[in-house]
């Protein structure tokens, strides 16, 4: 299988077993710094990030604008690419790769949901479901169509499946893009706010969505400005400055880079 073979062996509970680099999580950042150069000077956005993230976590990330949250989350999915320090994913090195390689790893291993839903215009909802496994090859061509029915059902979406993206609300919209980036089976999907254009109730129905999703064993990484569905999520990490200034799991924060006991 194409996601074991990223994924490399599973880590034993004692952190004996390791992937390929050394890397014992799913998710390591190690040292992360981001850079900008602007016309004011250089603008670090990211300081000197260390993060760990477990498969079938669900993973909060919250931060005021200009925070770093959503860089962080670049660094992760290889949007964009750090200038220091290692983001390692599994058994792949994310920052070393080329932008060739990226554009495959990502489309088969990372499912990205954006605030926008960046759904093609012209393509109906069905056709933008396609396209992660038309660009990745990951299907056979005849199972295709067949795939993005199933995921579009399972959002609740399938009989708006031959709708192109402008007939339907911002709402469906944001459920098609899901069913989008479910459509390799990443083990990782990666929200960047979500819900943040959505109103209360179907903004409640994505986040059951994503609690579903952890159920059946994905690892979602989401960031909110929300604090009540932050509060909600396995874990929340919160950055300011650049900087992870706060990490906490089932109400306990982590000291010393262990969780308290009890708080799983």
């Amino acid at each position: 299988m194409i996601l074991q073979r990223w994924l490399g062996p599973r880590p034993a509970a004692n952190g004996d077993a390791r992937y390929r680099h050394g890397n014992t999580h799913l998710i390591e950042l190690r040292g992360v710094t981001k850079v900008y150069q602007t016309a004011a000077g250089d603008f670090p956005a990211l300081r000197g990030i260390d993060l760990q993230v477990d498969r079938g976590e669900f993973v909060a990330v919250m931060g005021k604008s200009g925070s770093g949250k959503s860089t962080l989350i670049n660094m992760i999915t290889g949007i964009d690419r750090p200038t220091a320090g290692e983001v390692l994913i599994g058994d792949t090195a994310v920052h070393t790769l080329s932008e060739g390689q990226m554009a495959v790893w990502r489309g088969r291993h990372v499912g990205v949901i954006f605030q926008f839903f960046q759904l093609l215009p012209t393509l109906t909802i069905l056709e933008n479901v396609m396209l992660p496994m038309d660009f990745c090859s990951t299907y056979p061509l005849r199972e295709r169509p067949r795939r993005a029915m199933a995921l579009l059902e399972e959002v609740g979406l399938a009989e708006h499946a031959h709708k192109l993206p402008s007939a339907t609300s911002g709402g469906q919209q944001q459920r098609a893009a899901i069913a989008r980036a479910l459509a390799n089976d990443p083990a990782l999907i990666v929200a960047d706010e979500p819900t943040g254009n959505l109103d209360s109730q179907t903004a409640e129905s994505i986040f059951q969505l994503f609690q579903r999703l952890v159920e059946e064993g994905k690892t979602i990484l989401m960031v909110t400005h929300d604090a009540d569905l932050a509060r909600r999520a396995g874990r929340t990490v919160t950055i300011a400055d650049g900087r992870i200034v706060g990490d906490e799991k089932n109400g306990g924060a982590m000291v010393n880079g262990q969780w308290p006991m009890g708080n799983g």
